[in-house]
């Protein structure tokens, strides 16, 4: 089970420059840690039976178009049976004047703020920006790097290798988001985002030189941030008991947050080139994303059917 992680009030008036009508304390001490929002139409219409007041709310045209139809004394209870439920926080959008809403904010010490964006655009850009910041996580020792646009997760024990070929990778164009921890966030239920911790990032240990700024070496366009994890290549020690794959055509994948990410293992041994090896996979598995596969094209060169249950690669001369 995944722990429960929560953000700052004031990341999010910062990072979308929101105006404050009322906030009871300090922003960095209220913390959102629901990345879903709600737009309270059934609520301002009195039904609570299924609200979740960890959710932000936002109120918008729609919202203040139906709540301004009441009279006054219907309006007023609304607004006071709302925020009696004590969300969050309250946002409204396109910097609209809603009478009331500060006052009862303040009664029941919910943050009020307010925006000029359109309504379905900030709530867009404020969902997208809570799966980020509240999206579930785990650190593995590992190596995360961008090669030819793929984001590579090189995986493996420890003076295997993976921070020689980062070095390696970047010298030849590509470029470093991790080295050693990778911080690996599921930010929807298709992909995961890795970066690095931040009191880390962009430091690389090469054992018998010491720590390295590749930022610094190498110039800010060897780094970058965040990638997403396209393509994960494990690297182990070369073993002659071990039958490795030599066609490509089993699909393997490494399961990790509940998502299963193509994969590959890469046994290293004296005189192997890995920088290189790890550019043709990144290549190769963007081909296979786009419908290409070399061994099934290659089996259908010689005559042989792509489902055949087994293959024996004695049948097949790899040059």
């Amino acid at each position: 089970m995944h722990s429960q992680f929560t953000i700052e009030l004031s990341r999010i008036i910062k990072e979308f420059s929101l105006e404050i009508l009322n906030m009871p304390s300090d922003p960095d001490t209220i913390l959102i840690k629901n990345n879903d929002v709600n737009r309270p139409g059934l609520q301002l219409g009195g039904f609570y039976e299924y609200f979740d007041n960890s959710r932000i709310q936002i109120i918008g045209k729609a919202e203040q178009s139906y709540i301004t139809s009441f009279e006054n004394k219907k309006y007023n209870e609304r607004i006071d049976s709302f925020f009696k439920a004590e969300p969050a926080a309250v946002i409204i959008s396109r910097n609209l004047e809603l009478e009331g809403f500060a006052e009862a904010a303040k009664r029941y010490a919910v943050p009020l703020l307010r925006t000029g964006d359109n309504t379905s655009e900030f709530m867009a850009a404020l969902i997208a920006f809570l799966n980020l910041c509240l999206a579930p996580r785990i650190t593995r020792h590992g190596v995360l790097v961008e090669v030819y646009g793929e984001g590579i997760l090189i995986l493996g024990e420890s003076g295997v290798g993976k921070s020689e070929t980062a070095i390696e990778l970047v010298k030849r164009g590509h470029r470093l988001i991790a080295d050693d921890a990778v911080e690996i966030r599921k930010v929807s239920n298709k992909s995961l985002v890795g970066a690095a911790p931040s009191n880390i990032r962009h430091f690389i240990e090469l054992r018998g030189i010491g720590i390295i700024n590749v930022s610094r070496i190498f110039g800010a366009g060897a780094v970058k941030l965040t990638e997403k994890i396209d393509y994960i290549i494990n690297i182990e020690p070369w073993d002659n008991e071990k039958i490795y794959d030599r066609m490509g055509l089993e699909e393997q994948t490494t399961e990790i947050l509940g998502l299963n990410i193509p994969s590959v293992t890469i046994p290293v041994k004296p005189g192997r080139n890995l920088a290189v090896i790890i550019e043709v996979a990144a290549m190769n598995n963007r081909q296979k994303k786009l419908g290409y596969n070399a061994a099934a094209d290659l089996l259908g060169r010689l005559g042989m059917a792509e489902d055949k249950p087994e293959i024996e690669y004695s049948d097949i001369e790899v040059f």
